[in-house]
């Protein structure tokens, strides 16, 4: 079943789906049945493809700890036996089967790699909704902000101090500058 023209012949396949039989100068091989199909027909569901699984990954799960079991590759092994061999292994704990959530009330997220954030105050791990220390109610920050000294919250303090300053300092070309700063080049070339 060749393929191509009287020029070329070696040139391009027929789709090896009996109803199509088209000529197609880029055929598909599939990986699995390991016949060509035209463009139409590539994919295993439109040629019906007798082992489109045989890539795919087989898991069971433990229904004691919620603990994934790889069965591919183990077409011979009964999943049972399978599941046997794994409780009597000392990995299966039923401990394991809540998964973490999140602490903050009323959240019911589970945390898992890719959702979870440890905050850098109070060291507690959280979902991503409540990353920031007023979304958790982090008692450390929450602590830290509260008065000190009289003087009123730390950010209240800061702000204070910026505006006492009136420009000072803050690189401005007007007369306000101190004398003992360095003299410094008014622009910069860049090369």
């Amino acid at each position: 079943m060749g393929g191509g023209t009287e020029a070329f012949p070696d040139l391009g396949r027929h789709c090896q789906n009996p109803d199509c039989n088209q000529l197609d100068f880029l055929p598909f091989k599939c990986d699995g049945c390991q016949k060509v199909f035209c463009v139409e027909h590539r994919s295993y569901k439109t040629h019906e493809c007798p082992k489109s699984d045989h890539n795919s990954r087989k898991v069971v799960v433990c229904e004691t700890c919620s603990m994934s079991i790889e069965t591919t590759g183990r077409d011979g092994e009964d999943v049972k036996a399978m599941l046997e061999k794994h409780e009597k292994s000392g990995n299966c704990d039923p401990k394991k089967k809540k998964k973490p959530t999140c602490p903050v009330r009323r959240c019911k997220e589970i945390l898992t790699f890719s959702n979870t954030s440890t905050c850098k105050t109070c060291q507690l791990k959280v979902c991503l909704k409540h990353r920031f220390l007023a979304d958790h109610v982090c008692k450390k920050a929450a602590a830290a902000a509260t008065v000190v000294e009289g003087k009123g919250r730390w950010n209240d303090r800061f702000l204070a101090a910026m505006a006492s300053r009136n420009g000072k300092d803050c690189g401005s070309k007007s007369g306000h500058g101190s004398a003992s700063t360095p003299s410094t080049p008014s622009s910069v070339k860049a090369y």
